[in-house]
């Protein structure tokens, strides 16, 4: 017969619920862990996951839902949290969706009737019903990138609104007014917010937005190629572009090439994440670049702390610091902890622009 935790306890001295809280993640006093991780490899102890699941309605699994695995900026997020929520304990399991709403909505049953204590989900399905279940059933949800009015999830973004409006109010400072903006789908939170902020900082310097120099593509590389060329073929006289994701900055940047366009000397380009790619390009791109890390070590840590909340222990979140620089922290004051887990709180980070030498100054404006 195995060994028992009531067989740990006898040989480190230690009490039932310190060993416990080990085995579930709890705080334990480093001189008791190290007891106890002795203890477990002299009686070569294994914990029956099955039985601990069904005793305490945990399966200590996270599910990770996403819209494409081949995207770096999801990719890098993924590798972050994997780490950080293995460190306490938990095992992940990931969905690529293919930014399909249906394949997305049969990973969410897929994670529920896998009994996933938790997910966290990059949203394509814009309306999120397949996530009411776990709203229902009282599993935390921990929405990355997108936000979905109506789930009472938390939510991990970065300023998109104020991302682009930096970058296009640099092109402006440097003399430029026709500007173009390759744009993503119109159904994703994001690229509505990067629009809103392109718009804005044309308004603010009393340039009036035009719809000709606004070309969607898709959030993909050949969208972002098709969309370049379509940019130029209608605006001969645009001196500068933005685009919006890394996809379609690789995109944009191919079909430049192709058309034997001189960055910055014919068109300056501002792009979106991806230093290694920036730094290849030649010239040095100059791109806004978000906080991979930090987005996955919020959406962690905001989960385990929903996870401990509902376990009554102490916030795993608790100390790291949402209230980081660059943070904005909007989680509804003066509530109590059950109203604000049902609501959800939003934290919204801030990007960095990486200078490169891909826009140009045009004199005398």
């Amino acid at each position: 017969m195995g060994a028992t935790m009531k067989d740990i306890a006898k040989l480190t001295g230690l009490g039932l619920a310190t060993i416990s809280s080990y085995f579930n993640g709890g705080n334990v006093r480093e001189k008791n862990r190290i007891k106890i991780e002795e203890a477990v490899k002299e009686l070569n102890f294994e914990v029956n996951e099955v039985a601990r699941g069904l005793k305490t309605n945990r399966t200590k699994m996270i599910g990770i839902i996403i819209p494409e695995m081949n995207n770096t900026f999801f990719a890098e997020i993924i590798t972050e949290a994997e780490d950080i929520l293995r460190s306490h304990g938990y095992a992940t399991m990931i969905c690529d969706c293919r930014s399909d709403a249906q394949r997305e909505k049969e990973a969410v049953d897929f994670m529920f009737h896998r009994r996933v204590d938790g997910v966290i989900i990059m949203p394509t399905d814009p309306e999120g019903t397949s996530l009411e279940r776990f709203v229902k059933a009282e599993r935390p949800i921990v929405m990355i990138d997108r936000k979905i009015e109506g789930i009472p999830g938390d939510c991990i973004l970065v300023d998109n609104d104020g991302a682009a409006f930096d970058a296009v109010d640099r092109l402006i400072r440097d003399g430029h007014r026709r500007i173009g903006m390759i744009a993503g789908p119109d159904d994703v939170y994001t690229a509505k917010e990067r629009e809103r902020g392109y718009r804005r900082a044309l308004e603010t310097r009393g340039i009036a937005p035009e719809e000709q120099l606004v070309r969607n593509g898709n959030y993909t590389i050949a969208g972002g190629a098709a969309a370049m060329r379509g940019l130029r073929e209608m605006n001969p006289d645009m001196t500068a572009v933005f685009v919006s994701n890394y996809e379609m900055t690789v995109g944009a940047m191919m079909e430049i090439n192709d058309l034997g366009i001189s960055v910055p000397e014919e068109l300056s380009v501002i792009g979106f994440d991806n230093i290694d790619f920036a730094r290849a390009s030649i010239p040095r791109l100059s791109i806004v670049t978000q906080p991979t890390k930090e987005i996955a070590r919020e959406a962690a840590g905001v989960l385990l702390e929903r996870l401990n909340e509902g376990a009554g222990a102490k916030p795993a979140h608790e100390g790291r610091g949402s209230a980081e620089e660059g943070t904005e922290d909007r989680m509804p004051g003066n509530l109590p902890d059950s109203q604000n887990r049902k609501k959800g709180k939003t934290i919204k980070l801030k990007t960095k622009f990486m200078e490169g030498k891909s826009v140009k100054k045009i004199e005398g404006k």
